[in-house]
């Protein structure tokens, strides 16, 4: 008799030496005679216990990990395959308490099917939301859209409902959809988890998105440093057009979508989303003014529907469930579900997928279970390089849009990277403005050269060079590319910067005095003197 073995195959596992560890499985198990049948899957995001076998018993799934190509022969001896003890057994799988404790939505067949078969996709719920959609009027579905209250979750956080609602109804000979994976943010990984765990699930989504608009091609635009993601995406798309879930007669509906995977050159501004469509039209990718928005002047000048992949990953379960299905979950505007991916100094680091409103404090600590380092935790930062600094006097604050733009942060992408006692903020807040200066796309001159210069007056302020004027003069200029950048990048990068600042003056060779001297300084004038 076949046993059934479930060994990850994401970039992440194999990194880790899953590749090696399911070879070896093979190659004991023909020895023993065995012949498992070796499934491979995405990762279930414990990534403390990569590479992470799963075998199949008659009270489910149970894990071992993290499994090397050395123990392999040592597993089979105890059992394994019938779930035995072994020192590496974990358990069944859905009984680990980092598991447990989630509320797996969007990520609930990742780790689970394998990505690249359709019929694993639909024996486990895959296409029901399309079929529904393919029932419904374009209106109808930006009704559910919006009645769940989705929000774009690469970090924006703009209503999904209002900018299909606009794309729908613009008139025009073609319109677009496109979803922007080309996730830059340091800390992140939930849209390569996806696109190399569940691919379809965004297949699925992006051809809702184009059943509801009218839209006839689509594209993912993908950043060059995930080939594994490439591949996963290529092999599920033809999959789907072999079965008619995409091309000129979806499921029989005489709707056309086509879809394609287009690979960006590796720029950090591509993740803007006007800058990646001056990229998917083969222009240097440099941000659009706006208005107009892509929803109605995007792609080639057509409405287009531009969407984080986590995004898209997302509308399958809100058609098939509804919009008050989803709703159910979260806080005040922040609804539903957010895959959040701890990263840093952190014991088990990995992908938590949770309704908004749990804390940064239960996160890093119920789950993440504190510093790898066992020294006290510092600061967190939350929403990737362009993401505020925290405190650990902080740490109670919700996973919410809201809460933490009241606190001077942002959500981001959900990344969350935690650092010790052994970190100098002054120089994560210089690294901030290194990290603009070199991604800038150059268009507009805050960014471009506001960057440049934060850089130079944090080495002067380090440097004790007339520091409190300094200090006043980069606050200045940190209000400067706050309000004058023409993007994200040049408009959130103060954000690490002034966090840093304020929580942890005494590294740049402040008191808590002198930083308000300085501001009380730059109060009074107005303006910064020159340093």
């Amino acid at each position: 008799m076949s046993e059934t073995i479930y060994v990850p195959q994401d970039s992440g596992a194999l990194s880790l030496g899953a590749g090696e560890v399911a070879r070896a499985l093979q190659a004991h198990g023909a020895r023993r005679g065995e012949m498992p049948h070796i499934i491979r899957t995405g990762s279930r995001g414990l990534y403390w216990l990569e590479p992470m076998v799963e075998v199949d018993t008659a009270q489910g799934r149970v894990a071992y990990g993290p499994v090397t190509g050395a123990d392999v022969e040592s597993l089979f001896e105890a059992g394994f395959l019938d779930g035995k003890d072994h020192r590496l057994r974990l358990g069944l799988t859905e009984a680990i308490a980092y598991l447990k404790k989630q509320e797996r939505l969007t990520f609930a067949r990742v780790g689970i099917t394998d990505p690249g078969s359709l019929d694993a996709y639909l024996a486990h719920g895959g296409y029901r939301g399309l079929k529904r959609a393919l029932e419904m009027t374009g209106a109808q579905i930006v009704d559910e859209i919006s009645l769940s209250e989705l929000r774009g979750r690469g970090g924006a956080a703009f209503p999904a409902g209002i900018k299909w609602k606009t794309a729908l109804e613009t008139s025009a000979d073609r319109k677009y959809v496109v979803c922007n994976a080309d996730e830059g943010d340091s800390g992140t990984f939930a849209d390569r988890m996806l696109m190399e765990g569940d691919p379809l699930v965004l297949i699925e989504g992006m051809t809702i998105a184009a059943v509801c608009i009218g839209a006839a091609q689509g594209y993912v635009y993908l950043r060059s440093e995930y080939p594994h993601s490439y591949r996963a995406l290529v092999r599920a798309i033809d999959a789907a057009y072999e079965r008619g879930y995409l091309g000129e007669d979806v499921l029989g509906s005489a709707k056309r979508f086509d879809l394609e995977v287009r690979v960006g050159a590796g720029s950090y501004i591509c993740g803007e989303e006007t800058a990646m469509l001056e990229s998917l039209e083969g222009k240097r990718g440099m941000v659009r003014y706006r208005p107009p928005v892509p929803a109605v002047e995007g792609l080639f000048g057509k409405p287009t529907i531009v969407n984080n992949l986590v995004t898209f990953a997302t509308v399958p379960i809100v058609l098939e469930k509804g919009g008050r299905f989803y709703k159910d979950y979260g806080m005040g505007r922040s609804r539903g579900t957010l895959p959040i991916q701890l990263a840093g100094n952190v014991k088990r680091p990995g992908l938590i997928e949770k309704g908004f409103g749990v804390t940064l404090r239960e996160i890093i600590y119920d789950y993440g279970g504190g510093t790898a380092s066992g020294r006290p935790l510092r600061a967190v930062q939350v929403g990737g390089p362009l993401g505020a600094y925290l405190p650990e006097n902080e740490l109670d604050t919700p996973l919410d849009y809201e809460a933490l733009a009241a606190r001077g942060g942002l959500l981001g992408h959900g990344g969350i990277v935690v650092f010790d006692d052994t970190v100098d903020m002054a120089e994560m807040a210089r690294y901030a403005m290194e990290f603009c200066a070199l991604e800038s796309c150059g268009k507009c001159t805050p960014c471009r050269i506001g960057s440049v210069r934060g850089v130079e007056v944090i080495g002067r302020i380090l440097k004790n060079v007339e520091r409190e004027a300094n200090i006043a003069l980069l606050e200045e200029l940190c209000e400067t590319m706050k309000f004058g950048s023409l993007c994200a990048l040049g408009g959130l990068t103060p954000l690490p910067v002034m966090s840093a600042l304020r929580h942890f003056p005494g590294d740049f060779g402040l008191s808590p005095s002198d930083l308000e001297a300085a501001q009380e300084q730059q109060a009074l004038t107005g303006r910064a003197p020159q340093g």
